[in-house]
């Protein structure tokens, strides 16, 4: 239970809080009077003029009809309802934080607890619907409960149960029969969120307010579409009759053409007949679908700042830039939200139960920026090692990653796999095989052939006088490891690949330019075709070579 004191502690307007109001409901419903939730409807025969009315009553205070109609226009106008979910599920979906420098453990641990209840979670879900009204409130009903006096409940209240005060039009004040000025909210008890969107008075600020013509142009545009359809959705019907009919004749003529639109099927006397005449509608669609798709893109640029996700699809590197929600706008939102949290919220509860404080505990709804990580890992993985100093806390704050608690398991890199332990009989001279076996081993044979190819190569190299081998001899001079040999050979045959290629291209440049036909040139072809001997000797030569190196290498 909560005590019938008023506390001493002032509310953000200044005036005390009175604790024993914090546990009884205010803003209850009522079957009929002035917060009745039955019998209102204004969206149906919607006529400009009667919007025009609507929407100048609620600049000056009555905003009932305003407020119906915006609950309306969410039921009835689909995009205008997905692009305002499209922005409240985007706010919803920043988690909350709490700044808390200079201010007590207890109290931040209060604070925590407070905020991580779903029923304030709902609450923070709720009070974005103040986008499309101008406003929204959720009741809280505080009890004592884990040794503080706290939210046990919120209520979502319907925008209609609340009204502005006449003079200012910007304090919100309870809507009660009896009564135009309507009463003063006490302080501490509701959730109280007037989203700025726009300059201005706070009901003048609903997304609803600009939409309602928007929705207007729709409803008419979807009756006339609808009306055009119904013409020019099917053939025309188009019933003869010989100067010979009588007028019964012509009745049933008649009665046959107009039941062929239900029917499809109909019998007329012999020698009358009935054509049908194709009407092209492809009109209809584009005046009518496109001024709705011109106003569709309008209500997603006031709603959501842009089109690109909403109606013209887009690409993932699109996605990447134009997010369902523009950033400039959720930054906004979220800070504005948080502001309200603060403000009705955390500060009367530190109050109430642990007296004013010079710090309080702050929430936040942070929107980091879209990272692309891979740029970042890599421009870090360069700067890092040359000095600069990254803290590690912002990095996670980019990443979106949480500080890992003490007891939690740490990815860590890879650790080099460790080195097999060396054989038992590794500092022993190896074996040799018995005086008495004169049979040769196959290891032995793969010696032998090597060393015999690594001979004959270098007698080679010795004798030719080729570009390659003078290379591959000056290079054994200074004892150049395998692959510079290597490369030092291919580097030397290069030289004279004219003279070696020149057999095998001339010959086919000249029977290219002398045939009179492919026939013909074939034919020269087979008569006296290229000589690839010379190369294919040189290829041989080249090969012995570099096998020779990897031979010697090894």
């Amino acid at each position: 239970m909560v005590s019938s004191r008023t506390s001493s502690i002032l509310g953000p307007d200044g005036r005390p809080i009175v604790v024993s109001v914090l546990a009884e409901e205010i803003a209850t419903p009522t079957v009929a009077g002035v917060r009745r939730t039955h019998e209102d409807r204004v969206a149906s025969g919607l006529t400009p003029e009667r919007l025009g009315t609507i929407l100048r009553d609620a600049a000056e205070g009555n905003a009932r009809a305003y407020l119906t109609l915006a609950e309306e226009m969410e039921e009835r106008y689909l995009h205008y309802a997905s692009q305002l979910q499209t922005r409240r599920l985007a706010i919803e979906s920043v988690d909350v934080t709490l700044s808390s420098d200079k201010v007590p453990t207890k109290i931040t641990d209060a604070v925590g607890e407070l905020i991580d209840d779903d029923g304030f979670k709902e609450a923070k879900g709720t009070l974005p619907d103040g986008i499309n009204n101008g406003y929204a409130c959720v009741e809280m009903m505080w009890e004592y409960e884990r040794k503080y006096l706290r939210p046990v409940e919120y209520l979502d209240r319907d925008a209609r149960f609340f009204q502005m005060e006449r003079l200012g039009l910007r304090q919100l004040r309870l809507a009660v029969d009896g009564s135009i000025e309507g009463e003063e909210l006490p302080e501490a008890k509701f959730l109280r969120h007037m989203p700025r969107t726009k300059l201005g008075l706070p009901l003048r600020r609903g997304m609803a307010r600009p939409a309602a013509w928007a929705y207007l142009i729709q409803q008419f545009t979807l009756q006339d579409w609808a009306a055009f359809s119904e013409v020019y959705g099917m053939p025309l019907r188009v019933g003869k009759y010989n100067a010979s009919a009588s007028s019964a004749d012509k009745r049933t003529l008649l009665k046959a053409v107009a039941s062929i639109a239900n029917d499809a099927a109909a019998i007329i006397p012999a020698g009358m007949d009935i054509e049908f005449h194709e009407v092209n509608g492809a009109n209809g669609a584009a005046v009518f679908g496109g001024l709705l798709e011109y106003i569709d893109k309008q209500i997603s640029k006031l709603v959501v700042g842009q089109t690109m996700t909403s109606d013209d699809g887009s690409s993932l590197g699109q996605a990447k830039i134009h997010n369902e929600v523009r950033l400039d706008i959720l930054r906004a939102d979220c800070r504005q939200l948080a502001i309200t949290i603060n403000r009705d919220l955390i500060k009367p509860f530190v109050d109430l139960n642990f007296g004013p404080q010079e710090h309080y505990p702050f929430v936040e709804l942070p929107v980091p920026d879209p990272e692309d990580v891979k740029a970042l890992s890599d421009s870090l993985g360069v700067l890092v090692p040359l000095g600069l100093r990254v803290s590690q806390n912002e990095i996670r704050e980019k990443l979106g990653l949480s500080d890992p608690k003490a007891d939690e398991e740490i990815l860590k890199k890879a650790e080099p796999a460790a080195e097999p332990p060396p054989p038992a009989d590794a500092g022993k001279p190896a074996k040799q095989p018995p005086a008495n076996d004169d049979e040769p081993r196959p290891e032995d044979e793969g010696r032998m052939k090597t060393a015999a190819l690594s001979a004959i190569v270098s007698d080679h190299k010795r004798a030719c006088r080729c570009g390659a081998c003078t290379a591959l001899l000056a290079a054994e001079a200074g004892e150049p490891d395998a692959l510079d040999q290597v490369e030092q050979l291919f580097t030397a045959a290069m030289d004279d690949w004219e003279e070696v290629v020149s057999p095998i291209v001339n010959p086919i440049a000249d029977i290219v330019a002398n045939a009179a036909s492919f026939e013909e040139a074939l034919s020269m072809l087979k008569a006296a075709g290229p000589d690839a001997s010379k190369m294919g000797e040189r290829l041989a030569r080249l090969a012995a070579i570099a096998r020779g190196i990897g031979d010697i290498a090894d």
